[in-house]
C-alpha cells in the first residue's frame, strides 16, 4: 500500500514538473506556435469590430481596444462610445472568437495563465496596427492602445517587444516597416488593471517606447496585484513617467457588468465614470502636438 502511494505521489511530481516545464517554456515562447503578420491579420481581421464617432469627417484618429481574458464584453462598447465622443475611431480586436476560446469557457484557462499569454496576444495588436493603417477611417499617425486586463498585458508587453528588432512571440516578423517595430504613429497607451506579475515581459525589462502611458488600477486588486504596477511605472521614470491612478472601492473588471453568475467581481458606474474621465482627459493630451514622442 505505502508502495502504491509512494508510486502515485512520484507520478503526481513527474507531471507536476511537467505541465511547468510546458508553461514556463510557454512563457518564453518555446511552443508558441508561427504565422507570418499577413496569416495573423487574415485569422484576426474578419472579426474587427470598427465604432466610428456620429459626426466629423475621417481620417480620425483611432484606438485598438483589446478586452480581458474573458473576451470582449460590454466594457469595450463603453471606452469606444467615450473616444467617439471625442472624435476619435476605436477599433475592438479580438483576439478570443477567432480561435475558439470563446468556445466550452476556454477563456478560463487564459485567466488562469496555462495558454495564449500578454506576451503572445501582442503579436494581434501589432497586426491589427498595420491593418488600421491601411483603413480609409483611420488617420495612421495619430493611434492609442488601450487595454483591460489581459488586454493591459498585450498592450504593455508590445511596448516591451517593440525595444527588440525580434518579432513579438508566435509572429515570425514584424508586420510593415520591421524598424517601426509595429508603433509608428502611436501616441500612447492607456491601459486598466493589467496583469504585470513575473509572467509579464514588460515587468521584467520594462519598455523603451517614448510615448506616454497611462495605468488606471485598484486598491486591493483580487485579481492582479497593482502594487507590481506600481513597480513597472517606478521603473519606467528614466524613460517616460507612466501616469497612474488607483481607484478605491472598486473591483478589478469595474467597468465590465457583463459577467459570470458566480463571479466576485462587481461593476460599479462610479469607478467606470471616473476611469472614463481620466481616459478623455487621456487622449485630450495625446492629441496635442506637444505630447507627440519625442517632443
Amino acid at each position: 500500500m505505502r508502495r502504491a502511494w509512494r508510486i502515485a505521489l512520484i507520478g503526481l511530481g513527474v507531471l507536476t514538473l511537467v505541465l511547468l516545464g510546458q508553461m514556463g517554456a510557454r512563457y518564453l515562447g518555446l511552443l508558441t506556435p508561427r504565422d507570418t503578420p499577413e496569416e495573423r491579420s487574415a485569422l484576426l481581421s474578419p472579426f474587427y469590430k470598427v465604432y466610428l464617432p456620429d459626426s466629423g469627417q475621417g481620417p480620425f484618429p483611432t484606438a485598438l481596444l483589446a478586452s480581458g481574458c474573458d473576451g470582449p464584453h460590454d466594457n469595450m462598447a463603453r471606452w469606444a462610445g467615450m473616444l467617439n465622443e471625442q472624435g476619435w475611431a476605436a477599433v475592438m480586436v479580438d483576439s478570443h472568437a477567432p480561435r475558439d476560446y470563446l468556445d466550452f469557457q476556454v477563456w478560463r484557462l487564459i485567466c488562469a495563465g496555462q495558454i495564449f499569454t500578454g506576451t503572445e496576444r501582442a503579436g494581434d495588436l501589432a497586426v491589427a496596427l498595420e491593418d488600421v493603417r491601411g483603413m480609409a477611417f483611420a488617420d495612421p499617425d495619430r493611434l492609442l492602445l488601450f487595454g483591460a486586463s489581459h488586454g493591459g498585458w498585450a498592450v504593455m508587453d508590445l511596448l516591451s517587444q517593440a525595444a527588440t528588432p525580434r518579432p513579438p512571440q508566435g509572429l515570425s516578423r514584424w508586420p510593415g516597416d520591421p524598424q517601426a517595430r509595429g508603433l509608428a504613429g502611436v501616441l500612447g497607451a492607456l491601459v486598466a488593471y493589467p496583469y504585470c506579475g513575473p509572467g509579464s515581459l514588460a515587468a521584467r525589462q520594462g519598455w523603451a517606447a517614448e510615448i506616454p502611458v497611462e495605468m488606471i488600477l485598484v486598491r486591493d486588486d483580487e485579481i492582479t496585484d497593482e502594487q507590481a504596477c506600481l513597480d513597472i511605472a517606478t521603473g519606467q521614470t528614466a524613460v517616460r513617467p507612466v501616469a497612474v491612478t488607483v481607484l478605491e472601492n472598486a473591483t478589478h473588471g469595474f467597468d465590465q457588468q457583463e459577467r459570470e453568475a458566480l463571479s466576485t467581481l462587481e461593476f460599479s458606474p462610479e469607478a467606470t465614470t471616473t476611469a472614463l474621465g481620466l481616459g478623455r482627459d487621456f487622449v485630450t493630451r495625446i492629441s496635442a502636438p506637444e505630447s507627440a514622442p519625442g517632443n
